[in-house]
């Protein structure tokens, strides 16, 4: 019953794009504004398409349906109900089911967003670029990712279970939905893109009207990507956090080019410029994200992030190849219509400050590509397998990194046009005497190294910059008698809170990386040693069997406070255990935990317990046994613990926290724009240098426009 009903909602999302597509072309063509009205329809039956097939899937994983390929391979009768329903998303053809139900919401969303503007060529060509997307991916679960395929032979009674780091930490429910709803959503402003270039209509109109569309997808995949380091760091053991991995390169990719676009676009949407390298970057974004599906799911990576084998990457390829081609032949095309109607006045000035800013970006992506792909090209052209480990990317990004820090101080206290040098001594005279202050104080703290000096540095400039800008915002709000928190909302505002989320991780990053310590300390059972400013009391280890799986599990005491429980599992029949981490974490510092070698004679999940682990327990023990089974006997042969300590690890989180925060603000309109019932003027040339805080770009609609 699975098996059928989640074939034919697959069928029925495929022929919904794909006559969608077709009708939408036939009404664009023909000019039949019936036509392209049915565009809404054909969204809400690829949405219930998508949602049927993702229910019975889901409905087959929970009611362990074995007859499923897919739910046999990753589900058993043990799988605990949170991964069980996660499991939608653990191997490859579920993965792509989740692709394509976000894909049918956000096509949904617009649909219904612009169903009074249906008849609109602009939006009708959007619409039309959006069921291409999705009969692809419909398509390929018709096809070689077919989710419903059933076993042959005999129903097992029992199925396989999920891969074991999928089923360790409550964060898959969370990282893959977030990355992919951040990877998808650049479906929308990249078919508005292609629907400008196809209409001609190349003002900044459409713009505007993406910018929320771009802002939550980018929101969206930044907090993706850091809750996905925050679960490597909980997960794998081996106490870092990014480890430039080929596939977590694929999920940065996106979003350093989205990045830049969020930047540049308000140079267009201001005065006009950079039309074409907007129009590339949106291409790029979008692009990648099909290009890290191939990276992911193709086989041709070795990483903990890659789905098993299978014959999509040649498919994949080809469709990134497709969406190249048409983006770059759309762009060239166009080109005579895409000049800028002004050029950029002087280098120091808002705009000159994004174009670097990109170059800079750009730089960056450029770095991180090559790296990534260079061994499959070593590899496809001369049989070699090569790796580009972690010092490349380190050397060659950290000093972009650091010149961005300092464009994020000096960008948003410019003007348009042009800046003088005494305006920018008064503007940038507190966020240089902070950054000064800083390098000073860490100095007299004996704190030595360059470049960490200088990350610190930068990082209090661009800080206090932003805090700057907020300082302002707040002190305008009150004079125009508005509420402190409307006054803080919208695209500048918005756009600080993130610069000082970036500047949190920037500065945890930079200390994490360069004030670490990392080893391994041996003790028997009582006995305690110092590490790294710290107490490890080992006080013994014990066998714990969990409904999914069994676990040697030790308890280590840190400074005489909670006790912590490294372990190494073991989940259904695999022979080999992996290990769980156990992090004390506080805002100064990390103390990460594993258990490298257990004691001599101990086995997982059948190993004595010590009398004194009676009653202990700590954050370690989140989720901690329903039904715990502690063996008898203490052991009384020393364990070797691994220890990582790292400072600031936690504001890691948080600066992705403020992050997304500062997206949401800047998603919301301000106060004035809604007091002006969302109607602006349109000036018809670039506006003359703003007071500070710098209001809200205004729009140029010199090309036409949506």
């Amino acid at each position: 019953m699975n098996a059928a009903i989640g074939r034919d909602a697959v069928l029925l999302g495929f022929l919904a794009a794909a006559v969608g597509a077709v009708t939408l072309a036939v009404g664009l063509v023909r000019r039949r504004p019936g036509a392209l009205r049915n565009g809404v329809v054909y969204a809400g039956l690829l949405l219930l398409a998508a949602v049927v097939a993702a229910g019975a899937m889901e409905h087959a994983l929970i009611s362990h349906d074995f007859s499923l390929s897919y739910v046999a391979q990753n589900n058993s009768r043990e799988t605990p109900l949170l991964f069980t329903v996660t499991g939608l998303w653990s191997a490859l053809e579920g993965s792509i089911l989740l692709w394509a139900l976000i894909l049918a919401g956000y096509i949904a969303a617009m649909a219904w967003r612009f169903r009074r503007r249906a008849e609109d060529p602009m939006v009708g060509w959007a619409t039309l670029t959006c069921f291409v997307v999705a009969a692809f991916f419909f398509g390929l679960m018709l096809g070689p990712a077919n989710p419903f395929r059933t076993v042959t032979g005999a129903v097992p009674l029992d199925g396989l279970g999920p891969n074991p780091l999928l089923q360790d930490h409550p964060l898959v429910a969370f990282h893959p939905p977030l990355l992919y709803l951040g990877f998808v959503g650049f479906t929308i402003p990249f078919s508005f893109a292609v629907a400008a270039l196809v209409t001609g209509r190349l003002g900044e109109g459409w713009l505007v009207e993406t910018r929320r569309w771009t802002l939550l997808a980018w929101g969206l995949l930044t907090v993706g990507i850091v809750l996905g380091a925050w679960w490597s760091y909980q997960v794998l053991g081996w106490g870092g956090f990014w480890a430039w991995d080929p596939v977590e390169n694929a999920s940065f990719l996106p979003w350093l080019c989205g990045t830049a676009y969020l930047h540049s676009v308000m140079a267009q949407e201001r005065r006009g410029l950079l039309r074409v390298w907007n129009l590339s970057l949106l291409m790029a974004t979008f692009s990648l994200t099909i290009l890290g599906t191939f990276l992911t799911r193709s086989g041709v990576l070795q990483s903990v992030h890659s789905f098993s084998q299978s014959t999509l990457g040649p498919i994949i390829l080809g469709f990134f190849g497709l969406v190249v081609a048409v983006g770059l032949g759309l762009i060239a095309w166009r080109g005579d219509r895409l000049r800028a109607p002004g050029s950029i006045d002087a280098p120091v000035s808002r705009e000159g400050a994004f174009l670097v800013n990109n170059l800079l970006f750009a730089g960056f992506a450029l770095v991180v590509l090559l790296g990534t792909v260079f061994p499959l090209l070593a590899e496809a052209v001369q049989g070699q397998q090569i790796s580009v480990g972690r010092p490349y990317f380190d050397a060659m990004t950290r000093p972009i990194g650091l010149a961005l820090l300092f464009f994020m101080a000096v960008a948003p206290v410019l003007p348009w046009r042009k800046a003088s040098g005494e305006l920018l001594r008064s503007r940038l005279q507190w966020p240089a005497w902070a950054g000064t202050l800083v390098v000073a104080g860490c100095v007299a703290a004996g704190i030595r190294g360059f470049a960490v000096l200088l990350a610190f540095g930068l990082g209090a400039f661009a800080g206090t910059s932003a805090l700057r800008q907020l300082v302002l915002s707040t002190r305008m709000a009150r004079r125009r008698g508005v509420p402190l928190w409307t006054g803080l909302v919208g695209r500048t505002n918005g756009g600080m809170v993130v610069h000082l989320g970036v500047v949190v991780i920037a500065v945890a990053l930079s200390a994490s990386l360069s004030f670490g310590h990392r080893g391994q300390v041996r003790l028997a059972p009582g006995q305690s040693k110092q590490f790294a400013g710290h107490t490890l009391t080992y006080l013994g280890t014990r066998g714990v069997v969990h409904p999914n799986r069994r676990e040697l599990e030790a308890a280590v005491r840190v400074d005489d406070g909670a006790v912590y429980r490294p372990a190494v599992s073991q989940f259904g029949s695999d022979t080999e255990g992996i290990g769980t981490p156990s992090v004390a974490s506080s805002l100064t510092n990390d103390v990460y935990l594993t258990l490298d070698a257990p004691p001599q004679g101990a086995t997982i999940g059948g190993g004595p317990a010590p009398s004194n682990m009676s009653g202990q327990s700590g954050p370690g023990t989140a989720g901690s046994p329903s039904n715990p089974a502690p063996q008898a006997s203490p052991l009384t042969q020393p364990a070797v613990i691994g220890v990582v300590v790292q400072p600031m690890v936690a504001w890691l989180w948080i600066g992705g926290a403020v992050i997304g925060l500062g997206a949401v603000m800047a998603a919301l309109p301000e106060r004035r724009r809604r007091a002006a019932g969302g109607s602006e003027p349109e000036p018809t040339i670039a506006v003359p240098d703003s007071p500070e805080p710098d209001p809200e770009p205004v729009v140029v609609r010199s090309g036409g426009g949506s």
